[in-house]
């Protein structure tokens, strides 16, 4: 494949996603649900504000563009944890596996949870509480393929099933993400990539808690069950747009400037960009700034949780010298616009 059927490739997969997603629409806020497929659990990419659309590598990928798995180094682990808002209680587990097949292919999988906390069951008797406690579950759980061509242009897809449940009412869904990532440059510094994630079957609520009982309508008084139907409601479909460039200062010094576009289907776009420095492929600072497009209309009154600021740091070192295992820890913060924050630390293996 030369650099015209690369780039002819780049640009359909483009045209057929932008014509797949619909652009971010604010009449449409808060219609869909599972907000789930919008967190991301993992500090590497949170630093830079999930923007890394164009460069997300190994597990992480699965959640940002499914394309980039397959530039895993060979097998990797990941595992983190999130206190997602700070002040609400509210936590992300994840754990990640990616390993390469072949010379071109690599599989992933992950799986994330969230912890909700013990939330009290309240009635219409007993509106303060009845002291009993309930603790939803929410997790999806993804499988992905990705194939490199030639070094130059990936493609991947992940399979993802979500479910959302308490003891007496469930939901689940069956969610696709697709992605591209082209890669070009003396020193493959140039990075492109388009991802669309989040498209699947609509979501509906079943169960024994959506009974009720009620008295007979008929002249007999007796008890009857009724069950409420439940409205459906559609995945958060997102349509990330990203661009990067590495300047290698030299062996030992890069500095990656980073852009993103991103357009929600439920939601307002939102744009932004950030700086990634690394010295000797070992310590990585990183920071980020998205801005919610019409965000400052009606007063500010629809501004954003995460106010735009985000910033990161990853520590990567090999368990002997020259050696290719590798064991490394990240952090992430984001500032919000109310709570403290959200903080994102992972743990990852490479071998």
């Amino acid at each position: 494949m030369n650099k015209y059927l690369y780039t002819f490739l780049v640009l359909a997969i483009s045209l057929c996603f932008t014509d797949t997603a619909e652009a971010g629409n604010p009449d449409r806020q808060g219609e869909a649900g599972a907000g789930q497929l919008l967190m991301n659990p993992w500090a590497r990419s949170a630093g830079l504000h999930t923007m890394t659309t164009s460069f997300a590598g190994g597990v992480e990928a699965m959640r940002i563009n499914p394309a980039g798995v397959v530039r895993v180094q060979n097998t990797e682990f990941l595992f983190a944890n999130t206190r997602y808002f700070e002040g609400t209680d509210i936590a992300l587990n994840a754990f990640g596996f990616a390993k390469k097949i072949g010379k071109n292919g690599a599989f992933g999988v992950s799986l994330m949870a969230v912890d909700l906390g013990d939330i009290p069951v309240t009635t219409e008797e007993q509106p303060e509480g009845t002291g009993a406690t309930f603790s939803p579950s929410l997790f999806n759980l993804g499988l992905n393929y990705a194939h490199i061509f030639e070094n130059k242009v990936s493609v991947g897809i992940t399979a993802r099933v979500v479910s959302e449940s308490t003891a007496d009412i469930s939901a689940f869904g069956f969610a696709i993400d697709a992605g591209v990532q082209y890669v070009t440059g003396p020193q493959d510094n140039f990075k492109f990539g388009i991802s669309l994630r989040n498209v699947g079957t609509p979501m509906k609520f079943t169960g024994q808690g959506l009974s009720q009982q009620a008295e007979n309508p008929g002249p007999i008084p007796y008890e009857l069950t009724f069950f409420q139907r439940s409205q459906q409601f559609e995945l958060p479909s997102v349509l990330n747009i990203g661009g990067s460039y590495d300047f290698v200062i030299n062996p030992k010094h890069r500095v990656t400037v980073v852009g993103n576009f991103t357009s929600n289907s439920f939601s307002r776009d939102e744009i932004g960009g950030g700086v990634e420095y690394a010295f000797n492929s070992m310590v990585m600072l990183r920071g980020g700034y998205k801005y919610t497009l019409g965000s400052q209309l009606n007063g500010g009154v629809e501004a954003p949780i995460y106010s735009g600021v985000s910033g990161g740091l990853s520590i990567e070192v090999p368990f002997r010298r020259g050696g290719t295992t590798k064991f490394g820890i990240d952090y992430a913060y984001r500032h919000t616009r109310i709570w403290n924050g959200t903080h994102n630390l992972g743990v990852r293996l490479n071998f």
